[in-house]
């Protein structure tokens, strides 16, 4: 896809991942609407634009109906927002597990469900969004995280078949261990003993534009990790039994951060 004189609608363009992708986009020549909850972090970008949208309220499609109607030339969107919680399962509240449900998966089943329609009318149009290596592999003390970034990845291949004889592009990109503020410090220790490769946000900003920019359907991030992907979806077995020599490790880091 093109990414010159496309108007971008960036969500989770704040921090880590999508405060990356901001600059690179405007370089390209893109317009960049970047919603968050707190516009007001964003400041002043030529190219950019802030927007109020809360992608965990419960009238999110009226939201994004407002958000249209301010700005209908909208022809992409990139959904890079996220959340998690690095604990065990019986250690985390309701709330939450909702927390990451409605952000990780909901609203970027709403998003699709409102753009969609409009892009295929239009005749052209852009749906990516950012998933995980935790979307393909199950991780211990990511039990919600990996649920929604299965789902996730589900959802959009579903979505990508579902559009397929339309000219709307549905891409998936999915990092592995990256360096944002998201992670707590119990999981960059917890990487630096396992160890983990951390990409920077910009190196992943970096990928996620080839990606667009080569019309990828899905790309998967990272080496070794693209290779565990396709053992664990052929031989589960040999990924559980490598992540039952970690789990002493991992433990103790559950259990630290559970401690402090």
């Amino acid at each position: 896809m093109k990414l010159h004189d496309r108007v971008f609608l960036l969500l989770g363009g704040t921090g880590g991942i999508g405060k990356a992708l901001v600059e690179p986009l405007v370089r390209a020549g893109s317009r960049v609407i970047v919603a968050s909850r707190h516009p007001e972090r964003i400041g002043h970008l030529e190219g950019v634009s802030p927007v109020c949208l809360d992608l965990a309220a419960v009238d999110l499609d009226q939201q994004l109906a407002r958000l249209t109607e301010a700005y209908p030339e909208i022809d992409g969107v990139i959904h890079c927002a996220g959340q998690n919680r690095f604990a065990g399962l019986a250690r985390m509240s309701v709330d939450e597990l909702d927390a990451q449900l409605n952000v990780n998966l909901r609203s970027a089943m709403l998003v699709a469900r409102h753009f969609a329609p409009r892009f295929e009318k239009a005749g052209s149009g852009a749906l990516v969004f950012v998933g995980s290596t935790f979307g393909s592999i199950g991780f211990p003390g990511y039990t919600a995280y990996c649920a929604t970034k299965f789902g996730l990845r589900g959802f959009t291949e579903a979505l990508r078949r579902e559009l397929a004889d339309t000219a709307v592009q549905v891409v998936y990109v999915a990092p592995r261990a990256t360096a944002t503020d998201m992670n707590a410090e119990a999981v960059n220790e917890l990487n630096r003993a396992l160890g983990n490769s951390v990409d920077t946000p910009q190196t992943v900003a970096t990928a996620i534009l080839k990606a667009m920019e080569n019309g990828d359907r899905r790309r998967f991030l990272g080496w070794p990790e693209k290779l565990f992907v396709v053992i664990n979806g052929i031989l589960p077995r040999i990924v559980d039994k490598a992540m039952l020599k970690q789990l002493p490790v991992i433990r103790r880091f559950l259990n630290a951060k559970v401690a402090s």
